[in-house]
């Protein structure tokens, strides 16, 4: 984004937040808005977890001037219950793909690389052609394994901050994987390297596949140095675009921290224009950071059938804390502060209203100036979500200055969803995830299939039903169980399945376990018992040796 003259990039500075948080501001009037929900939620096991929804987008959609209802589904019905939201979720993403950023590829067939406590290397193989990059890493203080923050271009949240609350820095090049300064018929980076210097992915969704590519690397290397289950992503400017769109689309990143993100970030595409911001054929023109079909959107973004309210949305349980700068109106505080509004009424949906900040309530109008105000809240996020210590609820914390009214862009109303608790994405598990205990064998080279068929038929009647689908690789595997309503709400259930001679369970998360090997019967915990009629939940469990042959079979009282 270029703020004034002459300064079309920032690369070299590194934010430093200082040591005393100030909070009253001479001057300035804060909207304060307290947000409850149940506490924290962990982040997901995997990159995408409603990869197996079934989604078909349509051929065309009406313009219109409103945002987008986030809880209103492709064939037109609004979601009702908490477990909905994580098939609308992949709705919205593949409508975010295709008319915004471009798509992101899955999991390459081959992932390697190595953790130290300096450096983290990574290697792409996938359809014969290959890529690596590295980024170094700053270990905090004390004993690991760490949590860690990926910083984009060591110019994001102050990682002296990061460190004294005790999560390690990565300092991620994006240049190395998605370069600026190329046309868009010839981009260039490892990403491009993979899947062509024509690819349609814009800039920012290459960004973040370097980055779950990171997170891929360090979930295999053991979790003595880093922990996977606990990463964060944060970035300023043109990398706070970066850091946002990272975290959107990958649910394994528990707190991601754009700064001040403009034209492309996290402001509404809609409010753009009104409000005086960076326009969108100057955002999309400057770099290719939007992939290649948001170009036919630069001059009527009502006609986009998503809108960044809905990226917020999709961070959603997850920690977001938006920090944004009301000073300069070429950044589009005020339309950011709608987008942040507007994604938090699905977070306070799904009972995690808690877990979501933005705040631009600041002094100092430099862009990616230092930020005392900042500093505070930066440490008890990375407390509640990396390091699993603090509850320290979010807040709205809107400069006066730039201040969006969500009421003047929306004509849709927040439902309450039923369930007594969030989906499975929402909720902590009773244990530790399989990503906090990686295997000791090398995980699989190609892609592992992602579902099975079911294991049991789908309830007609009432009662329950369960099918798993499984990640095998040489000498262990992880398994995904989900477990079905029929006709009838269930209150409770039982799953009962058998494992191959000589597998044994090592870890489990989202249920209660009997038994380790052989004949095991897992039960529900407190927060996913109840399932709507012809809705699911899901658990699942992490072991050594074969998974083939697994039936699973399911009661309840």
């Amino acid at each position: 984004m270029i703020i004034s003259s002459g300064r079309s990039r920032i690369r070299s500075a590194v934010v430093a937040l200082a040591a005393a948080a100030t909070l009253a501001i001479a001057g300035a009037v804060a909207a304060v808005a307290q947000i409850t929900s149940a506490g924290a939620a962990m982040a997901a096991a995997v990159e995408d977890e409603g990869a197996d929804c079934a989604v078909s987008l349509p051929g065309s959609v009406a313009a219109s001037a409103k945002l987008p209802d986030p809880f209103k589904k492709l064939d037109g019905t609004r979601i009702s219950t908490r477990s909905d939201w994580r098939c609308r979720r992949e709705e919205i993403k593949k409508l975010a793909e295709k008319y915004v950023y471009g798509e992101k590829p899955g999991k390459p067939q081959g992932v390697t690389g190595t953790v130290s406590s300096s450096n983290i290397t990574v290697n792409v193989t996938h359809n014969g052609k290959s890529s690596s990059f590295s980024a170094s890493v700053q270990l905090p203080s004390g004993s690991g394994p760490f949590p860690a923050v990926v910083v984009y271009g060591g110019f994001g949240a102050d990682t002296a901050a990061i460190k004294a609350a005790g999560a390690a820095v990565i300092s991620y090049d994006p240049y190395t994987v998605g370069k600026e300064g190329t046309p868009r018929n010839n981009k260039q980076g490892a990403f491009y390297s993979i899947y062509g210097a024509s690819s349609s992915t814009g800039l920012l969704q290459a960004w973040g596949w370097g980055v779950s590519r990171i997170i891929d690397v360090i979930e295999q290397s053991g979790g003595s140095i880093l922990r996977a289950d606990a990463t964060g992503v944060t970035g300023c400017s043109r990398f706070g675009k970066g850091a946002f769109v990272a975290g959107v689309f990958d649910q394994r990143i528990a707190l991601t921290m754009p700064i001040e993100s403009g034209s492309a970030g996290v402001p509404i595409f809609r409010g753009i224009p009104g409000e005086g911001a960076q326009s969108l054929s100057s955002a999309y023109s400057e770099q290719p950071w939007l992939g290649d079909a948001f170009g036919s959107f630069t001059g009527n973004p009502n006609n986009l059938p998503v809108d960044t309210h809905e990226m917020v949305a999709m961070v959603a349980p997850r920690g977001l804390f938006i920090m944004d700068n009301p000073h300069i109106t070429n950044l589009g505080p005020k339309s950011a502060s709608v987008a942040a509004l507007g994604g938090a009424e699905v977070y306070k949906a799904l009972g995690a209203g808690d877990n979501i900040t933005y705040w631009s309530d600041i002094q100092d109008g430099n862009h990616c100036a230092n930020r005392p105000e900042w500093r505070t809240p930066l440490q008890q996020n990375i407390q509640k979500f990396l390091l699993k210590t603090g509850n320290t609820a979010g807040t709205m914390r809107i400069s006066s200055k730039a201040a969006g009214n969500l009421a003047e862009w929306r004509d849709w109303t927040t439902p309450t969803l039923s369930g007594s608790t969030t989906p499975p994405t929402t909720t902590p598990p009773t244990t530790t995830p399989p990503t906090t205990a990686p295997p000791t064998t090398a995980p699989p080279t190609t892609a592992p299939p992602t579902t099975t068929p079911p294991s049991s038929p789908p309830p007609g009647g009432a009662g329950c039903a369960a099918s798993v689908s499984v990640n095998q690789w040489t000498g262990g595997f992880t398994a995904t169980v989900r477990v079905t309503a029929g006709s009838s709400p269930v209150n409770g259930w039982t799953v009962s399945l058998t494992l191959p001679s000589g597998a044994s369970i090592t870890n489990t998360w989202n249920a209660n376990r009997s038994g380790t090997s052989g004949a095991v019967r897992f039960t529900n915990v407190s927060y996913n018992g109840q399932i709507a009629a012809g809705q699911s939940t899901e658990f699942g469990f992490q072991g050594t040796g074969s998974a083939s042959g697994m039936t699973p079979t399911c009661t309840s009282p």
